[in-house]
């Protein structure tokens, strides 16, 4: 059974720093690609980054040169690092494997909110 635990959110101010990360369990990690996406209140889910098996990266315009995807397939976990927070990066924040460029495969686990205040 395929589970996705996110944690690492929390309240923080513009300018600061957060590490997420994302547990996984259920398949191969290693053999996958995986992303993370972010749901703001009153908006779609919408993709952040993605790292693909080999570890190559990609990132959505909004986050690129301030947010991190790395993984650590011993741990069967993903990171997402996340420097120079703004307001509006303030949303829920999932982790999922991913098909193709940015397709999410498996059910959103709970998430994990991140709140930045300006």
């Amino acid at each position: 059974q395929v589970q996705l635990v996110e944690s690492g959110g929390g309240l923080v101010r513009a300018g600061e720093s957060l590490r997420l990360s994302c547990v996984a369990s259920g398949f191969d990690l290693s053999s996958n690609a995986m992303g993370w996406f972010r749901q703001a209140p009153g908006k779609q889910r919408e993709f952040v980054a993605r790292i693909s098996s080999g570890g190559s990266t990609s990132y959505a315009n909004s986050v690129k040169g301030r947010f991190t995807i790395s993984r650590d397939n011993a741990k069967n976990t993903v990171y997402l690092e996340m420097n120079s927070l703004k307001p509006e990066d303030t949303a829920v924040y999932y982790c999922n494997r991913l098909v193709g460029s940015r397709t999410a495969i498996d059910y959103w686990g709970q998430g994990t909110q991140v709140t930045v205040s300006s």
